[in-house]
């Protein structure tokens, strides 16, 4: 599982190294959050499909979903690509989906947080509500698309047992607190970004400077430069569906002279 794609440095670490990753780390199937994929905001159909080609078997989203503007209308033409399910109902595009492979069926879930976020309705609930629908023998993978910390360690232990992994993402900062929760969950606060790293998550030092010092507003465009690609290798157990180990994953361009 890779953490939130920023533009298109992002997409560029991502589609060069993404084939290489799988062969190297000899990984069955790869999630990637791209909600921050178009220019730093949002995702387009051209653009999941070139990282779905890339290696992607899903791809997840986040509070940035509705970032490019003709996405409401499109994203029903993505079957393995997956909004928040605690989305208002009636929202275009899918919580949930099912990804089915040669050698394994498994099914990916996104949820947004609300604690320092815009409103969206209760994520517990709608994980309850998702559960019911996924078939019972099949692996579920979370990515909870949240800003607290807290909120993140509390949804992992709400579904400890209940799920395959809990992973966090949209803070940008690869943690370093991987474990396998006792009732046989993944969990890794956040698995940080596929983006320019010499940056503020991603976005040039300077209008976020202005911003933060002179309290001038400023467009915060995507940062050049060397990227990063992070995210976390999880292994598991296909017959009872529990995780036995999750390693937090880098590679990092170095910075040029």
């Amino acid at each position: 599982m890779l953490g939130d794609v920023v533009g298109s440095p992002g997409r560029r670490i991502l589609t060069e190294n993404l084939p290489r990753i799988r062969r190297e780390l000899g990984v069955n199937a790869v999630i990637v959050n791209a909600e921050n994929a178009a220019a730093g905001s949002g995702l387009t159909v051209p653009l999941a499909t070139e990282i779905l080609k890339a290696g992607a078997d899903a791809i997840t989203l986040g509070d940035h979903t509705w970032g490019q503007k003709e996405f409401p209308a499109t994203i029903n033409q993505l079957p393995t690509v997956v909004r928040p399910a605690n989305f208002p109902a009636g929202s275009p595009g899918r919580g949930w989906a099912l990804v089915t492979l040669p050698i394994c069926q498994f099914a990916v879930m996104n949820l947004q947080g609300r604690v320092f976020m815009n409103p969206v309705d209760c994520p517990f609930r709608a994980a309850d509500a998702v559960l019911r629908e996924i078939p019972k023998n099949v692996p579920v993978f979370v990515d909870f698309h949240a800003e607290a910390t807290s909120e993140k360690i509390v949804m992992a232990n709400y579904l400890d047992g209940r799920v395959t992994a809990v992973v966090g993402t949209h803070t940008h900062v690869q943690t370093s607190d991987a474990l396998v929760l006792p009732g046989g969950t993944a969990f890794q606060t956040d698995l940080g970004m596929c983006g320019p790293w010499y940056s503020s998550i991603g976005r040039d030092f300077k209008p976020v400077t202005q911003k933060l010092v002179m309290g001038i507003p400023a467009r915060f465009e995507v940062a050049s430069g060397p990227a990063t690609l992070e995210g976390a290798v999880i292994t598991f157990d296909p017959v009872s569906r529990k995780a036995t180990a999750i390693a937090p994953y880098r590679y990092r361009e170095p910075l040029r002279a």
